[in-house]
């Protein structure tokens, strides 16, 4: 086996191994009209993927859709199907699990992460599959990471978790493993990388500083533009209360040099406080201009999905559309 590194790797690529880029796996329907792609997205139901007609099992809903985009008008629409699929799972941590953060293809597979395990799924035929295990901070942990974004960049994928620190529901300081990232390689090679001054360089492109905080849910690499993107659920210059975030959501899109020198902030569409982003893809066949993004609210117990789009120079090309009065933190292009 020979491997070589590559620029900006921290892992190896290995001469043999031929990475899959098919994206998106199922190919778009091209006609006159436009183009119609599959889509899908999958749910974190918090406390309530405890299965209640199963012992020791736990679930996460998987809805999937068709997004019709006309390049010539920007005009772009979702139609979702009628059937919602069921993706379940025995594995949990101290009672919780299958709390699915994002959905992302890699290497040709559809991927989704467990934001209490730390769990990284393989998603095939609508069943998951366990593939790699996450564990939090530097990786020297009991705990799973909380995974709250991924990407690929350099065919690697890249999981981040919300990017502040660790706090008590007060606001008092415990750890910082949350700015942590991991950086997982084809074969499921893991390394564990700080990235406590991105984050930093990230909430004072808008005048954040500790204690006051920003957490991230959506986070992707750019190719095209050479460029990391972040859509933050929540900015607050204030310390953190876990009663009051729920009202701290943002509407700002970030972007930032491959070393998070220069940042750009952009306002994407009305503030609405209790609705804050949860995942975004870059539309196919866009150059990496028009973003389809989930908002989700978290509000007095109540939850509810939306569903957007929009070009990165912040023009509306669809207005948030309700998915449904549950709370679905991944989406991808299938």
């Amino acid at each position: 086996m020979v491997c070589t590194p590559v620029t900006y790797q921290p892992l190896p690529q290995c001469r043999y191994y031929r990475y899959n880029k098919t994206y998106p796996v199922t190919s778009p329907i091209r006609t006159s009209k436009g183009i119609t792609y599959r889509i899908a997205i999958v749910s974190d139901l918090d406390q309530a993927s405890k299965a209640t007609d199963k012992k020791d099992m736990w679930h996460s809903l998987m809805k999937t859709g068709s997004l019709f985009w006309n390049p010539v008008t920007n005009f772009l629409s979702v139609l979702w199907d009628d059937r919602t699929y069921t993706l379940s799972s025995s594995l949990a941590m101290k009672g919780r699990g299958m709390e699915l953060s994002e959905l992302i293809t890699f290497d040709g597979r559809l991927l989704s992460f467990d934001d209490r395990t730390g769990m990284i799924y393989s998603i095939e035929d609508n069943q998951a599959y366990p593939w790699v295990i996450l564990l939090d901070g530097n990786g020297k942990n009991s705990k799973g990471f909380k995974s709250e974004w991924a990407t690929v960049k350099d065919e690697q994928l890249y999981v981040g978790s919300m990017g502040k620190e660790w706090t008590t529901p007060s606001g008092e300081y415990e750890h910082n493993n949350p700015q942590w990232i991991k950086v997982v390689s084809p074969r499921g090679e893991i390394y564990s990388m700080n990235w406590i001054s991105n984050y930093k360089r990230l909430r004072q492109a808008i005048n954040i500083e500790y204690p006051g905080y920003m957490i991230h849910e959506s986070g992707v690499w750019s190719d095209i533009h050479k460029s990391w993107f972040f859509l933050p659920r929540r900015c607050s210059k204030e310390r953190y209360n876990e009663t009051k975030d729920e009202t701290m959501s943002c509407n700002v899109l970030l972007t930032a040099d491959e070393n998070f020198v220069n940042i750009k902030v952009k306002e994407i569409g009305e503030l609405i406080p209790i609705r804050g982003f949860a995942s975004f893809k870059f539309l196919p066949g866009s150059e990496d201009n028009v973003i389809v993004a989930l908002k989700t609210e978290e509000h007095q117990g109540k939850t509810a999905t939306y569903i957007m789009a929009f070009s990165i120079d912040g023009t509306i090309i669809m207005p948030e559309v309700k998915v449904m009065d549950k709370k679905f933190e991944g989406l991808e292009f299938i």
